[in-house]
């Protein structure tokens, strides 16, 4: 069965999409913990992060990188911090989130209530 980012990969489901090439798809966290928290996705479905090809992993680590150079120029942080998780979707993702402080990237904090017309603004900013 097709994972939720395979359904975005394929237009099933809608997203705010930042980025896109023949392999990979950044588009914005409908849970963000800040503004411009953005995944970072292959295009393959491989659930666990580490199951990526060398070539892949590297691959989208530099295509996260191209990602985070909007996030930090539209959202004043110290760093864009990067998070592998994985349990909440079964398909490899990177987090990219502008932060200040370690405690910025506390997934178990109260999650961000964007609107759709917000979280467009959002990727409309970091496309351009």
């Amino acid at each position: 069965m097709a994972s939720l980012f395979t359904k975005i990969i394929q237009r099933e489901i809608p997203a705010h999409i930042i980025a896109e090439d023949d392999q990979f798809l950044a588009f914005l966290d409908v849970f963000p913990l800040r503004k411009g928290h953005t995944l970072v996705i292959p295009k393959k479905e491989v659930d666990n992060y580490f199951d990526l090809t060398d070539e892949d992993l590297s691959d989208l680590m530099v295509f996260a990188k191209k990602v985070s150079k909007k996030i930090a120029a539209n959202f004043p942080c110290k760093k864009v911090g990067v998070a592998v998780v994985g349990l909440e979707v079964p398909h490899a993702h990177v987090h990219l989130i502008a932060i200040n402080s370690v405690s910025d990237m506390d997934f178990k904090q109260e999650k961000l209530q964007l609107s759709s017309e917000e979280l467009a603004e959002i990727a409309r900013i970091l496309r351009d």
